[in-house]
């Protein structure tokens, strides 16, 4: 096992064919976009389901809560299960999941439907480190940036997707039906990964028990500068990701926006999320990835202590402040994926991955409910960004010291 902060990782098999690059990377975003699409189907149906299900609309927040607390414990196991089964075969596994929990959620059983969430969460926290070890066998180093965040770019163009398709196409043929045809591509792409080329041979003779093997994979991760680093970055950029998403449209409305006006620049603040990931993604492999990081953490702050201010700018500027803010925060998952892949050996990939992903769940887990809470205390949300704006500069500052310090260390 290689911990070194620097691994070069290039060196340790032959380039690539552009080939098995261009289809992993096909099957793994394909898989992301699966994957998001199926943990929010019922966000942009909420208030048509819910009746079914006896409940308030509200309570699909408390859904997603559950598939992000599920997904942190199945990613601190998914190396394990990883190195014992092999990544194509977890991909599997994550769609097999996704495909029974949409089936179980057409029972409209609240009761089913939880235990659905907690199978999607299985499915979620298992894929990313699955397809982290897919693409970093075949990703030559100078690119891998730019390749893991086009695969990260399937997380909001599954938003997009769940908040689009389904409002529409639920009221026409039945939001059952809607699910159960959503399962279909699920099961499909898990006949694509039979025949993925060249997976990476599984070790059957790894240990079974999880726990010790999370402790190992933590210890790799924080025994690592860099890998711990980057850890730190997760949870703190996550906690601000997935926030400016929860609360975007009802900042606006606060601030006397329409819901309609409202909902169009949330969308416009998700679509500039998937722009932001591609585009930091090829800047990261120029720039280096602590440093790309670094930078996002800087504009994300800026951008937080203009919203503070938001009333006082012009409706368009407003727009653009959010926009490049959602550019930031959520384009940075990319850069720092790639960037764990740097610091171990091919075969550690997917360890890595499960491991610093962890704190990336908590901090999603953590950052919507922080900031509901100081809403409650003050009443504003300008006030809130404010008051958490310095989890941007933490980051920036993590991250521009580890940059400063490779560079003075080669």
């Amino acid at each position: 096992m290689q911990t070194n902060s620097d691994v070069d990782t290039s060196s340790s098999a032959a380039p690539a064919r552009a080939d098995s690059v261009a289809h992993a990377l096909a099957t793994t975003t394909t898989i992301q976009i699966l994957s998001t699409t199926t943990a929010l189907v019922l966000t942009g149906i909420a208030p048509l389901v819910a009746p079914d299900f006896g409940l308030d609309a509200h309570w699909v927040g408390y859904q997603i809560s559950a598939i992000y607390a599920s997904g942190m414990f199945a990613s601190a196991s998914a190396g394990t299960l990883i190195a014992r089964y092999g990544p194509v075969r977890i991909e599997q596994l994550a769609l097999v999941c996704y495909a029974i929990a949409l089936v179980m959620l057409i029972s409209a059983n609240p009761w089913i439907a939880a235990i659905a969430s907690l199978v999607i969460g299985i499915g979620y926290g298992v894929q990313n480190p699955a397809s982290a070890q897919i693409l970093g066998k075949v990703t030559p180093r100078h690119r891998r940036s730019l390749i893991f965040s086009i695969k990260q770019a399937g997380v909001p163009l599954g938003g997009v997707i769940a908040s689009l398709a389904y409002p529409a196409l639920a009221p026409e043929i039945g939001w059952r039906l809607a699910l159960a045809l959503t399962a279909i591509p699920c099961l499909a792409m898990i006949a694509v990964l039979a025949r993925h080329p060249d997976p990476p041979a599984p070790d059957r003779h790894v240990r079974g028990n999880l726990v010790a093997n999370f402790l190992s994979e933590q210890r790799l991760v924080w025994g690592n500068p860099s890998l711990r680093v980057l850890a730190m970055l997760g949870m703190l950029y996550s906690s601000l990701q997935l926030s400016i998403s929860a609360f975007t449209v009802s900042m606006l409305v606060d601030h006397g926006w329409t819901l309609v006006a409202a909902g169009f620049v949330a969308g416009a603040v998700q679509g500039w999320g998937a722009v932001g990931r591609i585009s930091w993604g090829a800047i990261g492999d120029r720039l280096g990835g602590f440093r790309v990081l670094s930078l996002i953490g800087l504009i994300a702050t800026g951008c937080m202590v203009a919203i503070w201010r938001l009333d006082d700018l012009p409706v368009a500027l407003q727009v653009s402040v959010l926009c490049l803010f959602g550019f930031c925060m959520t384009g940075w998952n990319g850069v720092l994926l790639a960037e764990c892949t740097r610091h171990v050996g091919p075969q550690d990939s997917g360890r890595v991955i499960g491991g610093v992903l962890v704190y990336t769940f908590l901090g999603v887990m953590i950052g919507p409910a922080a900031l509901a809470l100081l809403y409650e205390a003050c009443g504003d949300y300008g006030t809130t960004f404010l008051a958490v704006s310095w989890i941007a500069g933490l980051g920036a500052l993590l991250a521009g010291r580890m940059a400063r310090r490779r560079s003075v260390g080669k």
